[in-house]
């Protein structure tokens, strides 16, 4: 999974103001960092992101920034739905700038997440909620590995 290059460097100017607007809608507070983190995860549409891919990007943008700052950025931007976290396994996580219900393939040994495309996918037999609660999310990874020879 690898971030491409920032369109511009980002260090010494404002982001496109636009994303004031998606962060004072989504509840946050337009900060500058989160205005440059927003740049970084969308302006280029749908991607997958780690917080050290970010975190490696924002630094060779010349942007100057912690990597707890990043991570907590990540964590509020999917708090206010700007994300989606998904969880590969106990202890690595990926951030999807698409936040619509959509499944994926997730390519072991290549360490890619891909977006299944046009997936008209029929759920069946899922279980009813606990009483008192309600289903928020269904997460679907289909997990491949290249075949051996």
């Amino acid at each position: 999974m690898q971030v491409g290059p920032a369109s511009a460097h980002l260090s010494g100017r404002c982001p496109d103001a636009g994303w004031k607007d998606v962060l004072l809608k989504a509840g946050l507070r337009p900060t500058r960092r989160r205005l440059i983190l927003s740049e970084l995860l969308f302006a280029r549409g749908a991607q997958h992101v780690t917080a050290e891919m970010l975190f490696a990007e924002a630094r060779e943008t010349g942007f100057p920034i912690s990597s707890s700052t990043v991570y907590n950025t990540l964590n509020q931007f999917t708090q206010a739905g700007l994300l989606r976290r998904i969880c590969l396994d106990g202890s690595r996580s990926l951030y999807d700038t698409n936040t619509s219900p959509h499944p994926h393939y997730y390519l072991h040994g290549e360490d890619i997440l891909l977006d299944i495309p046009d997936a008209d996918l029929l759920l069946v037999n899922v279980p009813e909620p606990l009483p008192d609660h309600e289903v928020s999310c269904v997460d679907l990874i289909i997990h491949l590995s290249r075949k051996r020879s």
